[in-house]
């Protein structure tokens, strides 16, 4: 006599180690293109490794954040179904980023990692992982410290609208440090100029990224990674991505929409977002429930994970892995055997040796 099937309320925990085996599969992959050049193929390998990894998993996952779109690189897209799908098979919408980072892993640079955000269903819940229809947000990330400590002395929150001077102040104050021992991080961009004129006469020390937004905004929520505060403007579904995994370590996010142009803005208003150009969406805006878990491995070096290292016959990939229901947050350092480690790919279902 068979058992009854059973409805697991946190299928989440029981499946996220495959989540994990997606990122180190899509890491692993791409690892040959890195310092090549060729950034549209460490993305094609990226992919293509996370495909077939789902291709074992018995979940019905549908892409509700895709990445790819923006740049018309090689992607997975909004609306992509991943996993077996097979009858009973538990739902997960899914938000990834194959590779954020793609222009620094061709040139060999620090700041590339390959990420997975998942939400299974929850009761109350509509939207877990919301997809943002402008091109960029403004950003503003940090720690669950900061977030303690303005708590501790009554102020509510930080606010993004803030002049940089103050926000960089209550920072400094909450932190219990001279403001130019505050470490901001940034996209390099020439669209950032006014804020860095600001941050470097306030004093504040500042360090700039080339790529790779996702890890620099979790960076602030992860004990010693030096990082104090996340600011500037990138990629919407980045922003979602990084909500999701602020949101497991306890931090908070704060981003608004910024339209490229008078056209994007307009084509905005039309399409019925006019309201949503001026709000903030705070970390469970954009990542809403509990369901939610988040994972990634790194390419190379990031304030969030250390790359990938090869030692004689192994490779060394670091991972974290976490959830927003129990907070737990797992730093996972794998040796790879490359004499026995194989990789599915979805390009020929086959398995392949690294």
């Amino acid at each position: 006599m068979r058992l009854p099937r059973q409805n697991y309320q946190d299928i989440e925990r029981i499946i996220e180690f495959d989540f994990v085996r997606a990122t180190e599969a899509a890491a692993l992959n791409s690892l040959q293109w890195l310092g090549r050049g060729e950034k549209e193929l460490a993305d094609a390998a990226a992919c293509d490794a996370i495909r077939g990894m789902f291709d074992l998993m018995n979940i019905c996952g549908e892409v509700v954040i895709g990445e790819g779109i923006k740049d018309d690189a090689p992607g997975i897209f909004k609306g992509e179904q991943l996993g077996t799908w097979m009858p009973g098979s538990p739902p997960f919408d899914i938000a990834l980023d194959p590779i954020d980072g793609t222009t620094n892993i061709s040139k060999g640079m620090p700041n590339s990692i390959t990420c997975i955000a998942a939400a299974s269903p929850e009761e109350g819940v509509k939207v877990a992982l919301r997809d943002i229809p402008s091109f960029y947000m403004m950003k503003l990330a940090y720690g669950p410290q900061v977030t303690r400590a303005m708590q501790i002395v009554g102020i509510d929150t930080l606010k993004i609208e803030s002049p940089i001077e103050e926000t960089l102040l209550t920072v400094a104050k909450a932190l219990n440090k001279r403001v130019q021992d505050v470490v901001v991080m940034m996209l390099d961009r020439p669209r950032h100029k006014e804020i860095v004129a600001e941050i470097r006469r306030v004093g504040a020390s500042l360090r700039m990224i080339g790529d790779g937004d996702i890890a620099a905004a979790i960076g602030p929520a992860i004990q010693g990674s030096g990082i104090d505060l996340y600011v500037g403007i990138g990629g919407s579904p980045e922003a979602v991505l990084a909500a999701a995994a602020i949101k497991c370590l306890g931090g908070e996010m704060q981003c608004k929409m910024w339209p490229r142009d008078e056209q994007e803005r307009a084509q905005l208003i039309a399409e019925g977002y006019e309201e949503e150009l001026g709000r903030v969406f705070f970390t469970d805006d954009l990542a809403n429930g509990k369901n939610i878990i988040f994972c990634a491995t790194g390419i190379s070096d990031s304030a969030l994970l250390p790359g990938i290292k090869t030692q004689g016959p192994k490779t060394i990939t670091h991972s974290i892995l976490m959830r927003a229901k129990s907070k737990t947050v797992r730093f996972i350092r794998a040796s790879h055997d490359l004499q026995n480690k194989t990789i599915r790919l979805r390009s020929d279902s086959r398995e392949h040796s690294i």
